[in-house]
């Protein structure tokens, strides 16, 4: 069985009751909404990388107010020509303020739109995991940086 591991850094930016999202295309499903982010580029430091993906995704400079915490999944999943991967994500999420840009949607990426969602409406959203995992650490702030499987995760 293959193994592969992939590094991301996501910022959980939330403004007048309102969080920034930006609209994942890349599953194998409908568009999903996640947190602006993703994977780190070799040698990059995880800060960085969030500086880098919200203003791709979104258009917008963000400053990293504090570390919330880690995600980590693990996906074992069949591949091209039927080969298994065993994958391991490790997602180091970040709180962040906009401090410049202006909204815009990303072209050619792996997100299609950007966008407030008000906090109270984010249920109701088709999303990936990440989202509520962000705030999640971000309403709890866990002083491990981690937050425990709810009944039904």
């Amino acid at each position: 069985m293959r193994r592969t591991s992939r590094v991301a850094a996501y910022a959980v930016c939330i403004r007048d009751d309102d969080i920034l999202l930006a609209r994942w295309t890349g599953g194998r499903g409908s568009p999903e909404w996640t947190l602006p982010g993703g994977g780190m580029e070799h040698g990059e430091y995880p800060h960085d990388t969030v500086l880098r993906e919200v203003e791709e995704e979104t258009g917008y400079l963000v400053e990293i107010t504090g570390l919330l915490g880690v995600d980590c999944i693990s996906r074992t999943t069949a591949r091209r020509f039927r080969r298994t991967v065993d994958h391991h994500g490790v997602g180091l999420l970040y709180e962040a303020r906009v401090t410049g840009g202006g909204l815009r949607h990303e072209v050619g990426g792996s997100t299609d739109l950007a966008a407030w969602h008000p906090l109270a409406d984010v249920g109701g959203l088709r999303r990936v995991g990440l989202v509520d995992v962000g705030l999640r650490l971000w309403r709890e702030r866990p002083a491990t940086g981690r937050v425990t499987a709810q009944a039904g995760e």
